[in-house]
């Protein structure tokens, strides 16, 4: 019998600093059950150097299954993944951005939770760690406040709506036609898998949050821009 994949889709803007380091730590992570691992980076336009040092990892990693898909221009988070989505081989999917922010290692309790059965999705939550620090009350509240917006409209229990972690089937995945091209990605798939009357287990994950100085890209804007994204698909027709 063939192992199951695990696709791992990282959209990339601008993280020369980071990505290196990242992607030694997705290498380095040996999964549950014997899954494959399959990476794919997609660089979305980046006016730095994050191509040359991805290509230099994967010219390093040979026996790696690595890819590298190039946007010629920045068209956003959401559409970096969808584009990733387009190439992916893996029975199972997870979302990773290209900072430091979060484990890769945080992997297998996901995985695990998948491999269950017993649900098609699973989050990844930095609120049921309690040992994880926060750098800005803006983006602390703004994420409990867009999670709590979508447990109310939704029904869900979550205590991290936003978060990076999120992992599926991907052929649940697959099957949404998703409009997204910023960062309302996470708040379009979590709407999206909601109104299928699913579900959304989460795991504790490890955080580790990099300052504005450090290469964050999401704004207190970005929140209001989620909680529309929210409200949307709560009352229109999702095709």
């Amino acid at each position: 019998m063939q192992s199951q994949k695990f696709s791992i889709l990282i959209p990339a803007y601008n993280e020369e600093k980071t990505i290196f380091q990242l992607l030694e730590k997705v290498v380095n992570v040996q999964l549950v059950n014997g899954l494959n691992k399959e990476i794919i980076i997609i660089d979305d336009g980046s006016k730095d150097y994050t191509r040359d040092v991805v290509k230099q990892f994967i010219n390093n990693h040979p026996n790696e299954n690595i890819r590298l898909i190039s946007h010629k221009i920045n068209q956003g988070k959401g559409m970096a993944i969808r584009t990733g989505i387009n190439a992916i081989t893996g029975d199972f999917v997870i979302i990773q951005d290209a900072d430091l922010e979060l484990d890769p290692m945080d992997y297998n309790p996901i995985l695990l939770k998948l491999l269950e059965g017993k649900t098609p999705v699973v989050y990844g939550s930095r609120f049921l760690d309690r040992r994880n620090r926060h750098y800005y009350k803006s983006f602390y509240y703004g994420g409990l406040a867009v999670t709590t917006i979508a447990n109310i409209l939704f029904g869900l229990h979550l205590t991290d709506e936003s978060t990076c972690y999120k992992a599926f089937k991907t052929d649940l995945l697959r099957s949404f036609p998703l409009k997204c091209k910023g960062f309302e990605f996470c708040p379009e798939v979590t709407a999206r898998v909601a109104r299928q009357g699913i579900r959304i287990p989460e795991v504790p994950i490890h955080y580790y949050p990099r300052s504005v100085n450090e290469g964050k890209k999401i704004r207190w804007s970005d929140g209001f821009e989620a909680i529309w994204t929210l409200i949307k698909y709560r009352f229109i027709s999702l095709k």
